[in-house]
Formats: C-alpha cells, sequence, structure tokens
C-alpha cells in the first residue's frame, strides 16, 4: 500500500495556499497526499479555481471534497470548522483502506480533529501557516488569560510580555483576543489549549528570520506548565509566482525604472472605506513615486470572524478621487481586486511592499527582498507588524493603523522616506540580506531543509512526538 499524508486546511485563500505548498514537499519526497477541502457555503470562486489549477498542474495530488455543512444563523467561521470536523472519521476510515495513512496534518484552526486523528490512531500535526512569534505567543495565551482577570482592551498600550519574544502591546493584539466576553475569545482559547496535544507542530518561517521566537519554541519556555511538542521550522513555504498568462500590470512594470515602483496590495481579504481609499490615492499622487495599487471594492464592518462574502467589482472612478487616474497615469497603475503578487514582488521595478502584513504576503516580500511599509488590518497582523519593525527591521509602519484613518500626509510621508531617504536604503540592505537567507535555509545543509528531513523521517516512522 503506497503511504499517504491527509492534509486538513481550514477556510480561505491565506490557509489554502500555503498548505498546498506543504502538499508538494510530501509528494517530492514519495508521500501520496490527499488535501481535505472544506464544503463552505462562503467558499469565493477564487478558491475553486486554485484547486483546480493545482489539481491540473499536480496530478498526483489528490483533493477530496467533504460533504456539505449545516450552519446556524450568522454562523462565525469557528462552526464551519467544527461542523466539517464532523465528516473526518468516515473519510479516513475510508482511505486507510486503500493507503498506508501515515497522519493527519491539520491547520490552526482544525484542532478538533484532534480527538478524530486520535479515535482512528492516527498521529497528527498542525501546520501552522504564520510565524513562530505567533504560535509562541498563542501558546502562552491561555496561562495569560489564567493571570489577567480583565479584558485586554481594557489594557491600552500596555506591554503583554511573552516568554522569549519582545513585549506587544496590548492593542495590538488580535481584536478577537481583546474581550474575554466574546465568544470568538472563547473558541480561540479552547484552540490554543489543544496546540500543545499534537504530535508535532509544523511552522511557516525560518529560523534566521526570528531566531528570538524560535529558541523561545524549541527551549519550551511558552509552555512552562506542560511539555512542548517538536517544533519544524519549514519555511519560506510560498506559491510559484508566474501564471499562465502575463498580467498586464506586469507588462506595465517592464517599462519602469529599477526600483522605482511602490507595490500597494493587502491580501485576499482586505479591503478599505471609500475615505480611506481617498486618503491612500491622495497620499500616492502628492508622494510623486511610481505605484502599482490592486484596490478592492469598500467593504464596511469586522471581517474577521465571518465568513467573507461575495467580492464586489470596483468601480475606480466612484471610489477614487475625481481625476486621480488621469493625473497619475504616467507613473502609477491601479488594478481591480486582484495581481499575481509573487511575481510583481519578484520585478526588478519594486522598490516597496504596502502590506496588511498577512504571514503569506510578509514570507513573499521577505523573499523578494523588498523593503516593508506595514499597513496591518486584522488577526494576527498587528503582531506581526510588531516584529517586523522592532525585531527584524524589515518594516516601517505607518501611523493611524490602529485609528479609523491613516491620512494621506502619513501615507506621503511613509512612501518618500522608503524611497528617498537614507532610512529607507538600509531598510533595503536588511531586506536585501534576509531574502539571501531565505534561500539558504532551503538549500543542502539549509535549517529549514533539515528540518523537513526529521518531519519525514519522523512520519514515515509513525510519528515519535510529545503529547502533553
Amino acid at each position: 500500500m503506497k503511504e499517504m499524508v491527509v492534509l486538513y486546511p481550514g477556510t480561505g485563500m491565506g490557509h489554502l495556499v500555503p498548505m498546498v505548498e506543504l502538499a508538494k514537499l510530501f509528494l517530492r519526497d514519495g508521500l501520496a497526499v490527499t488535501v481535505l477541502v472544506i464544503n463552505n457555503p462562503f467558499r469565493q470562486g477564487s478558491d475553486d479555481s486554485f484547486i483546480a489549477a493545482a489539481a491540473s498542474a499536480h496530478p498526483s495530488l489528490s483533493f477530496h471534497h467533504l460533504p456539505p455543512v449545516s450552519l446556524p444563523p450568522n454562523p462565525l467561521m469557528f462552526d464551519i470548522l467544527r461542523q466539517a470536523t464532523t465528516h473526518l472519521r468516515p473519510v479516513l476510515t475510508s482511505l486507510s483502506e486503500t493507503s498506508a495513512v501515515r497522519a493527519l496534518v491539520v491547520d490552526f484552526f482544525c484542532t478538533e480533529a484532534l480527538d478524530v486523528a486520535a479515535e482512528v490512531g492516527l498521529p497528527s500535526y498542525i501546520f501552522f501557516s504564520s510565524g513562530a512569534a505567533s504560535l509562541a505567543a498563542f501558546l502562552y495565551f491561555p496561562i495569560l488569560h489564567s493571570a489577567t482577570p480583565g479584558s485586554l482592551k481594557d489594557l491600552g498600550i500596555a506591554p503583554i510580555n511573552f516568554p522569549g519574544l519582545r513585549p506587544i502591546p496590548a492593542s495590538d493584539m488580535p481584536a478577537r483576543l481583546q474581550d474575554r466576553n466574546d465568544e470568538s475569545y472563547k473558541r480561540f482559547l479552547f484552540l490554543f489549549e489543544r496546540l500543545p496535544r499534537f504530535d508535532g507542530i509544523l511552522i511557516n518561517t525560518f529560523e534566521s528570520l526570528e531566531p528570538r521566537a524560535v529558541k523561545a519554541l524549541k527551549d519550551g519556555i511558552c509552555l512552562p506548565d506542560r511539555p512542548m511538542p517538536p517544533t519544524y521550522c519549514i519555511g519560506p513555504l510560498i506559491a510559484e509566482g508566474k501564471p499562465s498568462e502575463k498580467h498586464e500590470c506586469i507588462t506595465w512594470l517592464d517599462s519602469q525604472p529599477k526600483a522605482s515602483v511602490v507595490f500597494l496590495c493587502f491580501g485576499s481579504r482586505g479591503s478599505f472605506a471609500a475615505e480611506q481609499l481617498k486618503e491612500t490615492a491622495t497620499g500616492l499622487e502628492r508622494s510623486g513615486q511610481r505605484f502599482l495599487w490592486v484596490v478592492r471594492a469598500p467593504q464596511n464592518g469586522d471581517q474577521t470572524a465571518k465568513p467573507p462574502g461575495p467580492r464586489l467589482e470596483a468601480d475606480l472612478e466612484a471610489i477614487l478621487p475625481v481625476g486621480f487616474l488621469e493625473r497619475t497615469k504616467d507613473r502609477g497603475l491601479v488594478v481591480k481586486s486582484w495581481a499575481p503578487q509573487v511575481e510583481v514582488l519578484a520585478h526588478e521595478a519594486v522598490g516597496a511592499f504596502v502590506t496588511h502584513c498577512g504571514w503569506n504576503s510578509t514570507l513573499e516580500g521577505v523573499c523578494a527582498g523588498v523593503p516593508l511599509i506595514a499597513w496591518p488590518l486584522y488577526a494576527e497582523q498587528r503582531m506581526n507588524k510588531v516584529m517586523l519593525v522592532q525585531d527584524m527591521g524589515l518594516a516601517v509602519a505607518v501611523e493611524g493603523y490602529d485609528k479609523e484613518l491613516v491620512r494621506a500626509e502619513e501615507v506621503e510621508k511613509k512612501v518618500r522616506w522608503v524611497m528617498e531617504s537614507e532610512g529607507g536604503s538600509e531598510l533595503r540592505k536588511r531586506a536585501a540580506a534576509m531574502a539571501d537567507k531565505a534561500k539558504e535555509a532551503w538549500k543542502d545543509g539549509g535549517s529549514s531543509e533539515e528540518a523537513w528531513v526529521e518531519v519525514v523521517k519522523v512520519i514515515k516512522n509513525g510519528g515519535n512526538g510529545v503529547r502533553g
């Protein structure tokens, strides 16, 4: 029987894309792979297109769609994941009849699958698609919860101390962890408490990017009261950069000078209110810099715990300042909704990246050696911002990301600083050096390559992790 691993990603492209990159590694080392796809009624067309393209490019990669889920009114993301997991056991049992299933590797949000894996006798691993610092903080969070009687939202910018990490202002912790009485807070706490019970944790990072956080994990100081499962830094895992068809923005970049373009893109779910779009446009125009800007239709309300709704097409003339597109047409390009980000960042014309600090985008910017302008929006992105700016020295943050508006003056100021100042030049040098370290991590003898060899050996041998 062929040896197989089963991968169970969460919902959304930010979780699906790195899980498929992980699948490619397993395929490379001779393991069959089945990726389980949650039949989420809110799944966007981009998810389906991505799955179809991945299946076509890698015929040995199998996708198995789980049965539809039944949901309560106004569901949280957690409701979708919990319902999907009820379908897991019969699928694993069926796969085990034709293959030697060696392990179940689940997304960080799918920890309820731990119980199913235990029932069918499978070793289970977490794939943490964000950084080591976030993981270390989340592992320690239940202890912080017990020691802190109030909610983080009441602490303002007071620093939260996590063992082995740089202090993080309470206001920069994820919004869903701010109020201990919120239902999402309780769900996250349940999730964090289960992480140490897995046989191991695979992290999409590399040691030289986050040495401080990696040491905290390896030393187990973020879990002082229980055994720390083995952790494996196997990043950077990022998607391939060349779509089948050349996008218009790549053609435009081909005509721009080297390192002259500021690229603005805010992830698969990042969108702004109309007033913020106008402020950003005004700042870009005043900066005098060349720019490539991916704009999505304005979306109001907090989307962080809700299933994403259908993506609307942006009417650029209506949402941007009058005459902006005409006035900036000789040095700027605005594209609707999407651009091939990996390919854009790798282009020699790109000189800076304004990013929401989602981890996939962060790694893509790091691997391209592009200095980052941090504009965090939701989830753990503010935590990532703290590490990028203060620990890694790879980013500068916009002021006002935590307020109602980032003003045009601030957009202009930070863009000019990165593109024109001596400080921006130093930032660019550090970014280039880190890009070299990212490549070294996956060379023979590199830290990520060695960690991956150990992962494959452990899984093929049936797992030897530590359960708490």
